[in-house]
């Protein structure tokens, strides 16, 4: 039987709650939930609390938000909870060196990719962008570094052909959550052991901004549509038609206009700009670099996302052009 532990928890988004819940579930002593402190949101811009706040303080457990642990007094409140483990699972705080030296069993990071591929703040959209086969889950042991310390255990699962940044999000949230309290077992039983990482394979999976949702169709069709299937539900991929903004949502690959069935004129020019809608009855089919995108789901300013469909009963878009959108 695995012992209890006394655990101060640190997570902030909706990504983190189920972690916290197993750990509650299983039996551990949360002696403290430490999440960001709260942030404005809305229209209105009202202090919003985040979802491991909401769901720490519906399991009765203590709130923390330092704005910072780097601090001796920040520092010294933390030590005061004594715990045996700190885990981490997107947090958004760095830990000093002597926050991580502070448990006796040290503090495990839940992170949402296979060690040492896309370490950093963004591997769930990361590995979609890249067009990756499999990804998973790494129980790692913190070091100073950015995910840089052993690792104890890993989950691997493979992405489908159609995966979104936020559906696979979901299906790695439980199995960080269920890799954590097994690591937890291993740890506390001398019987887990971790590993230093492999020097190769190293990437980062820098922060995602908003400009780089701005799709630029003169690229292939692959490369936008994992970008399209990567930013749903943040930021959300777009485009503009007559200088408004375009949210496209979901869109698929459009095999018959592939890049060998553009018609070209004779001097071996393509016919349609990128961006072109093309003149496909009651779809939505747009030309890109080397073929066509078929939009499926779309959101016009101030409205709710339609499908493509409903948008074309409303409005002709053949023969127009959505602009060619840059990244900055």
């Amino acid at each position: 039987m695995t012992p209890s532990l006394r655990i101060v928890f640190a997570g902030t988004p909706e990504f983190s709650v189920p972690a916290l819940d197993a750990l509650h579930a299983a039996g551990h002593r949360v002696v403290a939930v430490y999440t960001q402190p709260d942030r404005p949101a809305g229209r209105g811009r009202t202090l919003a609390a985040s979802p491991v706040k909401r769901r720490a303080e519906q399991l009765g457990l203590l709130v923390e938000q330092p704005a910072t642990l780097r601090s001796p007094e920040s520092q010294a409140r933390l030590a005061m909870h004594a715990p045996d483990v700190m885990v981490v699972v997107a947090y958004g705080l760095i830990l000093p060196q002597a926050v991580l030296d502070l448990p006796r069993l040290g503090c495990l990071n839940i992170h949402a990719s296979l060690l040492p591929r896309w370490r950093g703040a963004a591997p769930i959209q990361r590995a979609v962008l890249a067009g990756d086969k499999r990804t998973g889950i790494s129980i790692m042991q913190m070091d100073a570094g950015l995910d840089t310390g052993p690792e104890l255990l890993r989950r691997e699962i493979v992405i489908g052909p159609r995966e979104t940044g936020g559906g696979l999000h979901d299906r790695l949230a439980p199995l960080g959550a269920s890799a954590i309290v097994e690591a937890l077992a291993g740890v506390a039983s001398g019987t887990l052991l971790a590993r230093a990482q492999p020097i190769e394979g190293i990437t980062y999976a820098a922060k995602i901004h908003k400009y780089e949702a701005r799709i630029e169709w003169s690229r292939p069709t692959a490369e936008i549509d994992r970008l399209v299937r990567a930013f749903n539900p943040w930021p959300v991929a777009e485009t503009r038609l007559d200088g408004e903004q375009v949210r496209v949502w979901e869109a698929q690959p459009c095999e018959k206009w592939g890049h060998s069935l553009i018609p070209e004129s004779k001097t071996g020019v393509s016919l349609f700009l990128p961006g072109t809608v093309l003149d496909e009855p009651g779809r939505l089919v747009v030309a890109t670099g080397d073929g066509a995108l078929e939009l499926l789901r779309l959101q016009l300013p101030g409205r709710k996302p339609v499908s493509a469909a409903d948008v074309l009963n409303a409005r002709d878009l053949r023969g127009r052009r959505f602009d060619a959108v840059v990244a900055a």
